[in-house]
């Protein structure tokens, strides 16, 4: 019975189509809209620009540009991802991701995206978008150990979940009668 078992199991997986077993990597990226009434364009941007300035923890921070005049800020953050070696002592890797934050008039929306790993710490400046450095990974011939490519996929992930977490709880803190809701809410990873 364990190998018919086992027959059936072999054969299932060689039929899946090639790109199914191989899981290509998704682009990590938080999207999420929120209606508010009651409180202006103004004030969310307000509310936003000082989360960005003050209470943004993923430094050293770069690139802040906030435009008032389209309630649009923008901020790159630095995290750290750990793959293994193939002894499984954890590694450290640096991060880069943008949130970006748009205000309207009937809310907001935000974005945790544009995942970059930085492969060299000593050559900060040559950067890697995430899911091409996954692929490189799982090329790699210790992957099968390590499972690296998913690891940092998920790590990532975990990474965009606390930025969108800590900002949300940051708008959700003000007045209650400004927030309404959640209109749309999107998790995209591996």
């Amino acid at each position: 019975m364990k190998k018919v078992l086992l027959s059936l199991l072999v054969a299932g997986s060689l039929a899946l189509p090639h790109a199914v077993r191989a899981q290509a990597p998704v682009p990590v990226n938080y999207t999420e809209q929120v209606v508010v009434e009651g409180a202006g364009r103004s004030a969310l941007y307000t509310r936003a620009l000082n989360w960005a300035e003050h209470k943004f923890t993923y430094a050293p921070t770069t690139a802040l540009v906030a435009d008032p005049t389209k309630s649009v800020i923008r901020v790159t953050g630095t995290g750290k991802l750990k793959p293994v070696d193939a002894r499984g002592q954890d590694q450290s890797l640096i991060v880069l991701f943008t949130f970006r934050f748009q205000a309207t008039d009937n809310g907001y929306s935000y974005q945790v995206s544009s995942f970059e790993v930085v492969p060299d710490p000593k050559a900060p400046s040559q950067k890697v978008p995430l899911e091409e450095y996954q692929a490189e990974l799982r090329a790699s011939r210790n992957n099968a150990k390590t499972f690296n490519d998913r690891r940092l996929g998920a790590q990532a992930t975990s990474l965009a979940s606390e930025a969108a977490m800590s900002f949300r709880s940051f708008m959700n803190s003000q007045p209650a009668n400004d927030h309404v809701g959640v209109a749309d809410e999107q998790l995209g990873a591996q």
